[in-house]
């Protein structure tokens, strides 16, 4: 290495923190001492600063103080499923592919792999490429798979001109792909062993060099999930003497029915809307809250269609009676202890009169769930993310701190240093090299196919930037909201803009973060 270029680091990185430090004339350990003393002083200081999985997250101010009803969607937002019912699913769709379409029974042999996708990928309708795209639409290289396998960087740069999805290409609104889009996005947590299902299937046409059309595929796929729906599913949660068995599959009951019980406690309005039926959501939350979980709601609403729901006028709501039954008779008001089936939102709001801001509602389903809400109707929308409680887990460890102080601090080294010495070039390879290999470690951290969630490398993922425009909170379940005051107010934070300089004020309200750490969050209940 260029000693001379050594220097102009340690001057610029390592001695603002330790002055102390010498300089040693062996650059290996020279370099190795720039990461030691970075690791050393910073890792400390954001160990002692850990985040808390049960806070709850901000994108846009909003006072508890203000919201005067809670509306719920059903599924992964008041219930929580065990990975054994995605096991169930993936297997009844994938035997409905054989049975039904005729698709070769050798893809038994592909079992569920709980660990292989992430909610929020892309997937290539006409090419059969599963992908992780950025907030700019730009693929993540080395998250790009036909079938099992990653595709090759090279190969993935030749068939789309580069790394970047042309708005055109992307998929609409709601994540489909429609009108002429390429691109369909899985954005429900059900979606993940259909992910999985089509990369299974692929890879079994493609290892044995079976030609087929991807584009049918993918439709056969999506309609076999649609039939392995609630109605399907709904018998393996009964034993064989046909007794209702949820704790095999329902999960965090108990939490469920004590932030409902809370928020009643404190005079709210609760309602629900879900697209599941009601004899399966009946079932459910007889299990979750008790036979008279109907006393704590003021609207039930099922099968809502949702996110036709939100737009279409013309489907007038109907009742539901004690055995299932649906009525005929006109509705004028939507009752405390009944069910409603199908209706709308515009009726919703003219009956029930809750407009708003003083609504706060909660789901799962990014676009089917919340988009419509805050964009047309401006209600207060909280996205319930399970994954992100793991992966603040995660985040904690010290193990990902240390590779993400380096890989934080080999980057502003590249940055710092690209210019001033062009002498020193091949150092610079040297550092890129490393940079890309960490990325590669820090990516494994969540999921070795696709990484974590939020991010692509560096920048936010597509599914994050969906998440920021329409969700004002956000958290891993509604057990969070038992942290918090019931007058709490979330406060977003102000996170610099790329010209903006860090403040003061920023760093003293909660470290350098600004945002719920665990010791925190016992002063906040």
């Amino acid at each position: 290495m260029d000693n001379n270029f050594l220097n102009m680091i340690f001057r610029s990185v390592v001695h603002p923190l330790d002055s102390n430090f010498i300089y040693t004339a062996f650059p290996y350990f020279a370099f190795e001492n720039v990461r030691w003393h970075c690791v050393k002083n910073l890792v400390p200081s954001i160990m002692s600063n850990l985040l808390n999985p049960d806070a709850i997250f901000t994108n846009n101010e909003m006072s508890l103080s203000d919201i005067e009803i809670y509306g719920f969607d059903y599924d992964y937002t008041l219930v929580f499923y065990s990975k054994h019912l995605h096991t169930l699913i993936y297997n009844a769709a994938r035997d409905l592919l054989i049975n039904e379409h005729r698709y070769p029974a050798e893809i038994r042999k592909y079992d569920y792999d709980p660990n292989f996708a992430i909610r929020g990928l892309h997937y290539d309708v006409h090419r059969a490429l599963l992908m992780k795209i950025d907030a700019f639409h730009y693929i993540q290289l080395g998250t790009v798979y036909r079938g099992l396998s990653v595709v090759p960087d090279e190969e993935v740069i030749a068939m789309y001109d580069g790394s970047h999805v042309p708005l055109e290409q992307m998929s609409d609104f709601y994540g489909k792909s429609s009108h002429g889009k390429t691109m369909k996005q899985f954005m429900d947590i059900f979606s993940l062993p259909e992910m999985t299902l089509l990369s299974c299937v692929n890879e079994y046409f493609l290892k044995n060099n079976i030609d087929y059309e991807p584009v049918h595929l993918y439709k056969d796929v999506k309609v076999r999930m649609r039939c392995t729906g609630t109605y399907i599913i709904m018998p393996f949660f009964y034993d064989n003497s046909k007794k209702f068995q949820p704790p095999l599959y329902i999960c965090y009951a108990e939490q469920t029915r004590a932030v409902l019980g809370k928020l009643a406690d404190h005079g709210k309005k609760l309602f629900l809307i879900t697209n599941s039926p009601s004899s399966f959501v009946d079932k459910g939350m007889k299990f979750i809250v008790g036979k008279d979980w109907r006393d704590l709601f003021d609207v039930v609403i099922v099968q809502a269609d949702k996110p036709n729901f939100f737009n279409d006028k013309r489907r007038p709501f109907r009742k539901v009676n004690e055995k299932g039954e649906l009525l005929w008779d006109k509705i004028h008001k939507l009752q405390k202890g009944q069910i409603y089936k199908q209706g709308n939102l515009y009726e919703f709001l003219k009956l029930t009169g809750w407009r708003g801001s003083k609504v706060l509602y909660f789901g799962d389903h990014i676009y089917s769930d919340l988009a419509d809400l805050t964009l047309k109707h401006g209600w207060r929308t909280g996205a319930i993310i399970p994954e992100l409680r793991s992966e603040i887990k995660i985040m904690n460890t010290e193990q990902y701190i240390q590779t993400m102080t380096w890989l934080q601090t080999l980057t502003g080294l590249l940055e710092h240093m690209q210019v001033c010495h062009p002498d020193s070039q091949m150092i610079l390879q040297e550092w890129k090299k490393e940079r890309k290999e960490m990325r590669e470690v820090t990516r494994n951290f969540f999921n070795s196919q696709f990484g974590g969630l939020f991010r692509t490398d560096q920048n936010p993922t597509y599914f994050l930037r969906r998440l920021s425009r329409f969700a004002d909170i956000y958290m891993a379940s509604l057990s969070c909201l038992l942290n918090y005051d019931p007058n709490y107010t979330f406060y977003p934070r102000r996170t610099p803009l790329q010209h903006e300089l860090p403040t003061w004020s920023d760093q003293l309200c909660t470290g350098t973060f600004r945002i719920p750490f665990l010791q925190e969050m016992v002063q906040n209940k």
